[in-house]
């Protein structure tokens, strides 16, 4: 699903999709965002540990495909990797606890205004939207080291590749 944030959408006439060129070999992006507990969660509570950084909708089912690995990585790994999926308008406490419910979600979600969304994408007034789920590997340090499109969410290749980071092998 493609997400765009207001401000730059209307600032764009021209959308030209987020395709991951450039977005991984830097530093994560900080943020302090609330979950619906209104918990805020800052990246820097997440340093010392892998991270998969999540940006998805509750009505893409591409996302909920990608939920239920994100559970898997999740489970495997215990406190050595956390997942954490942001959400952004038009997503509601809502639709987010609906979503937790239907799909019996323990990762972390987060509520973004767009602010965070936008700095992980790098977006522009020419480029506005990004597609999700889109996902990113950070690493204990901060760094992203990879990130993921929606074409690779119905895939486990992203997952054998997550696998080779953490281990070291890639």
């Amino acid at each position: 699903m493609r997400v765009f944030s207001a401000a730059l959408l209307c600032a764009a006439f021209l959308v030209v999709p987020v395709t991951g060129q450039g977005l991984s070999g830097r530093r994560a992006p900080s943020f302090s965002i609330p979950d619906s507990a209104l918990n805020q969660h800052d990246l820097l509570d997440y340093r010392g540990h892998w991270l998969i950084l999540d940006f998805m909708q509750t009505n893409c089912p591409h996302c909920k495909a990608l939920s239920k690995t994100l559970e898997e990585v999740k489970t495997r790994y215990g406190p050595k990797v956390a997942t954490v999926s942001v959400v952004v308008p038009p997503d509601t406490m809502a639709t987010v606890a609906k979503y937790i419910q239907e799909n019996k979600i323990t990762a972390t979600i987060v509520f973004d205004s767009g602010q965070v969304a936008m700095s992980y994408f790098k977006a522009t007034p020419s480029r506005p939207g990004f597609d999700t789920p889109h996902w990113f590997a950070i690493n204990p340090a901060g760094m992203i080291v990879r990130d993921w499109g929606q074409n690779s969410a119905d895939s486990q290749d992203w997952v054998k590749e997550f696998d080779q980071l953490v281990a070291g092998t890639k």
